[in-house]
This record gives C-alpha cells, structure tokens and sequence, in this order.
C-alpha cells in the first residue's frame, strides 16, 4: 500500500545560504468561527483552495466569501524597501451577474476594487519586517456575495488569516471590523440595511493588545465622543478575529522561513559618514526661513557631496541609503529635543492660511485654499440629473457607501454636485486642503451645506524601547517631510460639531488607543481653527443668485400632446439639446424635467417648446378612405402631394395616377396647385411613408375588341 504522507524537500541557495521548504501534498484542512458580539459569526478555514501558494484562507460573514492568498519570493529583490502587491478582484458571477461590457468578460479593476486592494494594504503592510524585501504578492478574491454583508472587512481578516498561515515573515495577526451607529447606538458588522440608516460607517483593523493599525470611515456628523467610543469598541471585537488566527495558525500555518538581510555598509563607513553629515542635517532642519524646495534642494546637495566623498569606501547605492536613515533619526531627535518643527511651528500650530471665492465670474463656484505652500483650487459645475453617475449591476449590489463624498452633507432635497479640485504646489495634505476648499466652493455657488467643513491631517514621531512605545509627538498640520520620517499620518476631516470622514495609514506595528485618542483630539482643536478661518472668506451660502447659474423647471404635458414635445424617434429633444444646451428629462407620464444651462437657454427652449404645443394636430387618416390632396411639386416619377398642413407631403407615384402609363404627371394636365382625389392604404411598414392611389377612383379605359378568327 502506498503511504499517503508525500513530502517534498525543496532547496534554495542563496548567497552562501542553504533553505529548506518542506510542501506537503497532504490535505490539511482547518476551519475555526469568530464570534462577535452581536451574534454575528467569521468562519475562517484553510487548506481546501490554492494549496501550492505559500499561504491561503477563506473568510465568511454570512454568505460573503473571500478567498485570500500570498506568495512571495525566496530571494530578496534589490529595493530597499517592501514591494508588496495587493490586488482585490470581485467577479460578477460572485454576485450572480453577467459582467455588462461589450467583450462580457471581467475587465480591469474597477475604482471600488483598487480602494478596496488601497484598504487591504494599508492593514497589513505596517506589520512586516523592516529588512524583509522579497517580491510579495497578496490577492484578494470574492468567491460570493450576499448582497447584505460587505466584502471590504471580510478580505482584510482573509488577508491577515492567510499571512499568519504562511511561512511569509510577518508580526500580525490582525483583525478588522465594520461599525455603525443607528439611533446612538453602535453595531458591530452592519449589514447593507443597516449601513443605509447608519449615521457611521467606519472600518477598524488592530492588531494584538489594541493596537490600531488602521482606520477609515465617513459619518454624518458624528460627535467626537461617540467616534472615540467607536474605536475603542472595534479595537476590542479586532481580537475575536486576532486571537482566532492565532489558534488557527498554531494548528496548521507552517514555520516562518529565514531571508537575508538586505546588505549594510561597514561599521566604520557608516559612522564616517554620519560625523560627516550630522552637522549640516541639523543646521538645514534648524533654518526656519528654507521651504520646500530650498529644504530638499539642500538635503540633496549634502546628499550628493556626502556620498561623493566616501564612494571609494562603500556602494553608492548603500551610501545613500544610510544617509537616508541617519537623516530620518536626525530629524526625529530634533523633534524631540526641541519641540519645534522643520519650519520653526510648535507642535500643535497650523500653517498660515488664505482662503478667496468667486474667481471666475463664469464658474458656478470657485474657491482658493492655500495653507502654507499648499494651494488648491476647487471648481463646482451643476449639471442635469442624466449626467449623474450610472453604476453597474455589480457596483450596485455590492456597493456600501454614500454616492457623495462623506465629507460634505447638504440640506435635503438637491444634493451637491462634487467639487473638482486642482492641487497646485502640494507641500502637505492636500487632501485635506481639497475638503477646505470644496466646502468654500460649494458656498459659493450656493449650494445649502449644513454647516462649513474642513480637514486637517495630524502626524507622529515615536520612540520604542524593548519593543513598546516609550515616548511620542504628535504633530498638528502635517509637513510633507514629516509624513516621510514621520510613523503616522491621520487626516480628520468635519464640521465643528462633528465628524464626517477620517482615514489613518499607521507605519508602526500598531498604536495604542491612547495615542489615538490624543490624535483625534488634536485634529478636532485644529479642524475647528481652520473652520474659523474660512469663516472670515464665506460663513454661509451666497443668497445673490449667479447670471451663470443652470435653471431648472418643471413642464407638464398632457399624454396626448406628448408626441409633439418628443417628435419621430425624439428628433425634437435631440434637436433642442443641440442647439441650446436644454435638457429634457421624463419624470413621469405628465411632468418632464428641464434643465437649461443659464436663463437665456431657458427662455429660448420655452418658445420652441410653446410652438411645438400651440401646433395644429395632424389628423388621424382613416384606412381606404378617399381624401382631396393638393399638388406641390412635379416630379420624373410623380408628384408631391399636401393631405394636410401638419402632414408632411407624400408622393404619388406615376404608376398609382392612371390606369394607363404614364410617363410624366403633366400628361394628365397635373400643375402644382392642382386638386386631386386620393385613396389612402395606410403607411409601407419598411419606410413608413404614406401610401396614396388616385387610379383606384377612376375608371379603366374600355377594353379592345380581339378577333380570334383570323380569316374573316
């Protein structure tokens, strides 16, 4: 009998390193449920698909099914840092559908699935080791959709689940979970119905004793205590899901495997040339009158000296690399030491802030904000409801946010159109400068927000001893620089009441609650600042009305008359859209929509529109009836003839004048102008076209007498 336990031994060397990988061909099959509190229930399970990746779990809520799975490679790449590649795919047969294109096949991925694959990363690419820069791979794959529980939570624990059960290095698990809140109360994993009352919509990922890792959600107005409360809550219910991966990979993940760590510059070399560029770093850090430009160009300019001096010493690319690192320390240390900035702010001031509206005199709404040497400039355009987005079947299935952007909320019932913002000099969030300025651009073209909104992104240098953080900054208004050196960078985005939208990318291997905390606090001070300050540009929507506004209005028509307004096959609308921008949209059987892109539009599309109605009704013909036509026009093959005025002509063929043939109509004495009786038969069901006779009404000519005998 032949054994059932196969074993394959596989070899790899690299660099003088021998790694030994044992793959087995065995099935082993692990499934373990995470309850939550509320009753729902994560089922995780392994080792039925995708056996020869290097790791590979499915995730369940409900009927939602994700299958996760990594692969990286043995050997290290040559970047020195992490090339890690996250791609989430939802088929359309997940969800029971035909995919709509024209190829009807799956195309490339959709917005929703690089946000997703964006959300994915972000959770578990904090948690690798720094040194560890093997071509990584994590695919992320919808197996079904319900419909009722979103996917985006479900592919992260899948995620997290198939990295603890591989043999890739890595200091998770994590966990994540979905919270609302419905009537100030907080549900954890709401489902689709749930998610369309909920007033939050927030996504938690943590890892081991409540660190944060991730954070990403939008609410409408959500108080600051009830957010905190939010996040302590998901952090807890994270570690059903971190201790259940845990206990699953004890049972059946594999070993971590060893890998090389990426080459370093000689002792002596290194500290050459730190004492070669510590001086200058902190006296280019230290001078408060550099910005942006200047600052780099400095940087770069001692980079390159540096690394000319020592190049006979050590690699050029290791040179740089270590002058990176030292100016990272460097940089954190002053922070430290002094609590003051690159840019000579204290931790918890903003930048200088200006702030202009109404620019174009054209646009709907305009507005400038700049923050320091950040600028945006955001444009709003209003346009007719047949422009609005159209979602697929998949998307709308599947789909769990609000269509507007979380930070806005207007007053019901027009909702905003979305402002187009163009980033000019970014030297620091300019997504939340995008918020500041699309909140003043919307005021502008006067659009009812329920109260002005604005963003601020808050930043982190912290400090570990024995792996556990021992001391931290938190910085308010974040530099672009100090999101590079920096550990964190946490954008809040409200009102003054509340909370509209957040989004937290963390680089350590997880933050405590308490340090969290502090960071919602600061950027809630801060946002309420920067609030006061657009305040003094624009505090409410403008009341005076722009001429370059667009103009809608309701048209009703009876059903009867509903043909003259569309016209053949809607020649009528096509026509007015074309040549004066007005659309016309049905609401209903009687009312129509019109939108018109200024007044003068407008008044231009009611008059074609009162002569389309005020027109005399074209009769209804009666089937072999006999009518009188006037003749308007001669023609080779026959004539044109008028039944009436809102009729247009029809031809009367030669062949259906007269019995006899006849070779032009002014053989018979026809002459435009002329009267003549006509017998209708309807219209040619090819072209259309009316179908008339007069030969039918006259009478044949007398028939020939033919003599059959020839002889006489």
């Amino acid at each position: 009998m032949l054994n059932r336990k196969r074993f394959i031994l596989s070899k790899l060397k690299l660099k003088g390193l021998c790694y030994c990988r044992l793959l087995s061909t065995q099935t082993n099959v692990g499934e373990i449920e995470v309850p939550f509190s509320n009753g729902t229930t994560l089922k995780l399970s392994t080792g039925r698909y995708a056996r020869f990746a290097d790791g590979a779990c499915v995730a369940t809520l409900g009927n939602t099914s994700v299958l996760a799975t990594v692969v990286a490679k043995a050997k290290a790449s040559a970047a020195s840092f992490l090339p890690l590649v996250v791609d989430y795919r939802q088929k359309a047969a997940a969800a029971g559908r035909i995919p709509t294109n024209f190829l009807r096949r799956e195309l490339g991925p959709t917005e929703r699935e690089i946000l997703t694959s964006r959300l994915v990363d972000r959770s578990v690419r904090p948690l690798f080791p720094q040194d560890f820069t093997s071509d990584t791979q994590l695919a992320c794959n919808t197996l079904a959709v319900d419909g009722t529980n979103p996917p985006e939570t479900v592919a992260i624990n899948a995620a997290s689940a198939a990295l603890a059960l591989s043999d890739v290095p890595w200091d998770g698990p994590i966990g994540a979970v979905r919270l609302g809140q419905i009537d100030n109360e907080l549900i954890v994993n709401p489902t689709r119905r749930e998610l369309e009352r909920s007033s939050l919509n927030l996504v938690v990922a943590a890892a081991s004793g409540n660190l944060v890792v991730m954070l990403e959600g939008g609410a409408n107005d959500v108080l600051q205590q009830d957010l905190l409360k939010a996040i302590k809550l998901g952090a807890k219910e994270a570690q059903h899901v971190v201790r259940a991966i845990e206990r699953l990979a004890s049972a059946h993940g594999k070993r971590k495997r060893a890998y090389a760590a990426p080459p370093q510059l000689p002792g002596d070399v290194a500290d050459a040339l730190r004492a070669l560029c510590t001086m200058k770093i902190r006296e280019i850090l230290s001078d408060f009158s550099h910005d942006k430009t200047s600052r780099d160009a400095a940087l770069a300019e001692l980079r390159q000296t540096a690394v000319a001096q020592l190049r006979d010493a050590g690699d050029p690319a290791l040179l740089v690399d270590c002058f990176n690192a030292h100016l990272r320390q460097t940089f954190r240390d002053l922070i430290f030491e002094t609590d003051v900035r690159c840019d000579g702010r204290a931790l918890d001031e903003l930048r200088k802030i200006n702030c202009e509206v109404s620019l174009y005199e054209p646009l709907h709404g305009s507005a400038l904000f700049q923050r320091g040497q950040t600028q945006v400039l955001c444009t709003v355009a209003f346009d007719s409801p047949d422009s609005a987005l159209k979602l697929d079947p998949l998307t709308a299935i599947t789909r769990y946010t609000r269509v507007l952007a979380p930070s806005y909320h207007p007053l019901p019932p027009p909702p905003p159109p979305a402002p187009c913002p163009d980033r000019a000099h970014p030297a620091g969030s300019s997504s939340m400068a995008s918020v500041c300025g699309g909140s003043l651009a919307l005021l502008d073209a006067g659009v009812a927000l329920s109260a002005p909104a604005a963003g601020v992104a808050v930043g982190l240098v912290s400090r570990y001893q024995d792996g556990a953080l021992c001391d931290y900054r938190i910085l308010t208004d974040l530099l672009g620089i100090e999101d590079y050196m920096g550990d964190m960078d946490f954008k809040v985005a409200g009102t003054k009441r509340g909370v509209t939208a957040l989004q937290a990318d963390v680089k350590t291997a997880g933050l405590p609650l308490k340090v969290v905390m502090e960071a919602v606090q600061r950027a809630c001070d801060a946002k309420a600042r920067v609030i006061d300050i657009m305040n003094k540009c624009i505090d409410r929507p403008r009341q005076d009305r722009k001429e370059s506004l667009p103009v809608t209005e309701e048209l009703t028509v009876e059903p009867h008359e509903r043909s003259r307004v569309l016209g053949p096959a809607g020649i009528n609308l096509k026509r007015l859209y074309v040549e004066t921008g007005v659309q016309l949209s049905a609401l209903d059987e009687r009312r129509f929509s019109v939108f018109a892109p200024n007044a003068a539009a407008l008044a231009e599309a009611r008059a074609r529109l009162a002569g389309w109605l005020s027109a005399e009704r074209a009769p209804d013909l009666e089937f072999g009836a006999v009518y009188t036509a006037r003749v308007v026009e001669l023609r080779d093959c026959g004539v044109m003839v008028s039944l009436h005025a809102a009729l247009p002509p029809a031809l009367l063929h030669n062949s259906q004048l007269d019995h006899r043939k006849v070779q032009h109509p002014s053989a018979l004495g026809l002459a435009v102008g002329s009267e003549i009786h006509v017998k209708y038969f309807g219209r040619d069901p090819v072209s259309g076209q009316i179908r008339l006779s007069r030969k039918v009404l006259t009478s044949p000519p007398p028939a020939t007498p033919r003599k059959l005998d020839r002889s006489s």
